[in-house]
């Protein structure tokens, strides 16, 4: 080895904790080397706490400002054993409810037992006058977590990955955590972990598997087919699947072959020659799709044959409604009187949502019980406001939670178990993925009305299949097109301009009047400016729109002009650092107090309640948007506001927030904002397409600010990617209905 690496050792014991990165387990620390000085130690060293023994290797180095330090590599650490450490350890707070009066307690009756005691005893610790017996097992409970955790990371570390995964395996497994790591790395790449398949693969290669070895091509033939559904498809011809993991994984295609052949006969994959395609299909997709696509044109057969005069109907509609309806809202009504399932579709400004209320009229009329729905917390509300009735998401509709292990989620009302109704309507339906439609439509009583509604213009649905498209597409169902727009909606250039980029023509920038303006600026530096001075100072002072009811829109997360970057500075201007703020710095971000954040994957086990303790519920959903109420680093939460619905979070929970004063634009989908200010810049031309500019257009209600360089916007609507996903659900839909 060459001399500049040979790696030096050094020990002692933890005296202080300077900084540490509870994400990526950065830590800076104060050892107590045997020479009884104190010397500054740098690296991955999950969870240290004072009062351990650490054995690190490493590198002596200067750093510029710090000074001398030690860079460690590798770390070993030890529990206290004197009393003295043990009771450092214990009144740094590193256990959740143990401070140092605490911890004075607990040395003095346990003396060197203290931490076996914690581990294994919650009964004697119950003993200490002030402990009850439910807090003596909270203690316990933080402690064995807490050792789970750090000999679980400390593996993780050891193959140089990242600390965080190493709290969600034991959030999802527990105890179990590290055997079955050991047993099988790629759970690592699993969903509801987060690591890639490239970690996984790299930890069990590292283990000793061979590159050969048949369960690690398995792992990644389903990995690719996974992985996928990420990109809307609900298959992978087989020749594509073999391609892309010989490639993933560098093997044979040979070998891939096999294994794919084996997986097919284990049952693991399931595989069919539909739509001139040999798809390879995850079991729960194929059904999934079949059944989708069985329930639909079940529905199609259905009908309601009941005399009723529509035309005296719809009259009494008109005068109870103060409206009159267009034609096309007039047919809308006949259909959804007549059939068991309609499509209604259309652009900003054609009367969805009068037509929405009128059905919902008629049904009330005709005493249909109806419930509303739609796939986002913020389209639920939206459609609430817009209607007057209570509208929900169809995860919480459905009774959305985790099964025991905490992988997969399982619904309440199902088949077995059926809403009790007359009629589903869903807004936003080209949100909604193959899965959740199949849910829904399992929870459907057999005679019960569906009206799907949404534009099918918009960006398709993140999760797999673009069932929205794929059901207007087959052509089975009856659908009503709204394309007239209402006269008054005729003055808005928001509405004008969204319909002109549909077409492909290029927005029309020559006036700023109305609700639509453009800011032409040229460099990303002056556009970020732009942006954070409309949301703190013009918009707030000018057009009195609070910074509340201001969202800014990228279409990417990443660059000057991406969400995270906008976020931050966004965060200085909006709230900014003070004294009175409290706040929790982790991996790149700092939450505090006042932030406005989103929930970024949905959770059904946190459990709400509303101000007054009224109403309790569980779960916070992708895409929900709060504000960071308090928090509490003793104690290690924070609570969030998301409109009412107030929630606790686990500092080990924070990966599921994210700070919304910028969001991208697929984020935003299904949502509608007061303002909307939207930053471009040249991007992945993936990214830049003609269904994003569109998407982010008509997400504004009432003002749109364009920032950047008009000729991206004008590239974006040449930019026309149709989404091309592998799904059969339009084959199988007409087959079903004998077309």
């Amino acid at each position: 080895m060459d001399q500049e690496r040979e790696l030096t050792e050094l020990s002692g014991s933890v005296d202080a904790v300077i900084y540490k990165n509870e994400e990526n387990g950065y830590t800076v620390l104060r050892l107590r080397n045997e020479n009884d000085e104190l010397v500054t130690v740098v690296g991955t060293i999950p969870f240290a706490a004072p009062g351990e023994t650490l054995l690190a290797s490493g590198q002596w180095s200067t750093h510029s400002v710090h000074g001398r330090q030690f860079k460690a590599e590798f770390a070993q650490r030890l529990m206290p054993t004197d009393e003295a450490a043990i009771f450092s350890y214990l009144a740094s707070g590193t256990i959740r409810g143990i401070g140092p009066a605490t911890a004075s307690l607990i040395v003095q009756k346990f003396g060197k037992r203290s931490l076996d005691v914690l581990e294994n005893e919650p009964q004697s610790l119950a003993s200490i006058k002030g402990i009850s017996i439910l807090k003596a097992n909270q203690m316990c409970k933080s402690f064995r977590q807490q050792v789970g955790v750090r000999r679980l990371m400390e593996f993780i570390c050891s193959f140089e990955l990242r600390p965080i995964l190493a709290m969600r395996l034991y959030q999802y497994h527990g105890d179990k955590a590290l055997e079955l790591l050991r047993e099988n790395p790629y759970i690592l790449a699993a969903s509801h972990i987060g690591g890639s398949f490239y970690e996984a693969d790299r930890l069990a290669l590292d283990m000793g598997l061979e590159e050969q070895n048949r369960s690690r091509i398995n792992a990644a033939v389903l990995f690719e087919l996974r992985h996928n559904l990420g990109n809307g498809h609900c298959f992978i011809p087989r020749e594509k699947l073999t391609a892309v993991t010989a490639e993933l994984i560098r093997v044979e295609p040979e070998l891939v072959e096999e294994s794919i052949d084996e997986l097919i006969e284990s049952g693991l994959l399931h595989y069919e020659e539909i739509a001139g395609q040999r798809a390879c299909y995850l079991p729960e997709l194929y059904e999934a799709e079949t059944d989708t696509a069985r329930r639909l044109a079940q529905l199609c057969r259905g009908g309601f044959r009941e005399v009723i005069d529509l035309e005296a109907l719809i009259g009494r509609l008109e005068e109870s409604q103060h409206i009159r309806y267009a034609q096309m809202q007039r047919q809308t009504l006949a259909l959804a009187l007549e059939n068991q399932v309609v499509v209604l579709t259309g652009g900003p400004g054609t009367g969805k949502t009068t037509s929405i209320r009128a059905i919902l009229a008629m049904f009330d009329q005709l005493g249909i019980r109806s419930l509303l729905t739609a796939p986002t917390g913020r389209a639920a509300k939206r459609m609430t406001e817009l209607t007057g009735r209570e509208a929900a998401t169809v995860h919480r509709l459905l009774g959305a939670k985790f099964d025991e292990d905490g992988e997969h989620v399982v619904f309440t009302k199902n088949e077995d178990q059926r809403l009790e109704c007359d009629a589903v309507i869903l807004d936003e339906c080209s949100m909604v993925d193959l899965p959740l439609m199949d849910a829904l439509l399992k929870a459907l009583p057999p005679s019960c009305r569906l009206i799907l509604v949404g534009d099918a213009d918009q960006l398709p649905s993140v999760g797999p299949g673009n069932v929205f498209s794929a059901i207007i597409r087959s052509g089975v169902v009856p659908t009503v097109r709204l394309t007239e727009i209402f006269r008054q909606n005729e003055g808005s250039r928001i509405v004008r301009n969204a319909h002109m980029i549909n077409k492909g023509q290029h927005p029309d920038f020559s006036e700023n009047t109305g609700d639509f303006f453009r800011l032409r600026r040229m460099q990303a530096g002056s556009t970020v400016d732009t942006v954070v001075e409309l949301c703190a100072v013009r918009l707030p002072g000018k057009m009195h729109i609070p910074p509340e009811e201001i969202q800014v829109l990228s279409p990417t997360r990443k660059g000057e002009l991406g969400t995270v970057s906008l976020n931050k500075r966004l965060q200085e201007a909006l709230n900014p650092a003070v004294k009175e703020k409290r706040e929790k710095s982790f991996g790149d971000a700092v939450f505090r107090e006042g932030d406005r954040v989103m929930q970024i994957r949905n959770n059904y086990d946190i459990l709400w309640h509303n101000e007054d303790n009224t109403n309790v519920g569980m779960g916070i959903y992708n895409g929900d948007i709060g504000r960071i109420l308090q928090i509490e680093p003793a104690e290690e939460y924070l609570i969030v506001d998301f409109d009412g619905r107030i929630a606790q979070y686990g500092f080990d929970a924070l990966p599921e927030l994210e700070h919304a004063w910028a969001m991208t634009v697929h984020k935003a989908q299904g949502s509608e904002y007061r303002a909307v200010i939207l930053a471009l810049a040249a991007g992945a031309p993936m990214l830049m397409t003609r269904d994003v500019l569109y998407t982010a257009v008509t997400r504004a209600k009432e003002l749109l600010i364009l920032v950047g360089d008009d000729a991206v916007a004008d590239r974006m609507v040449d930019n026309f990617r149709p989404s091309k996903r592998y799904c059969a659900l339009r084959v199988r839909l007409r087959a079903a209905c004998g077309v």
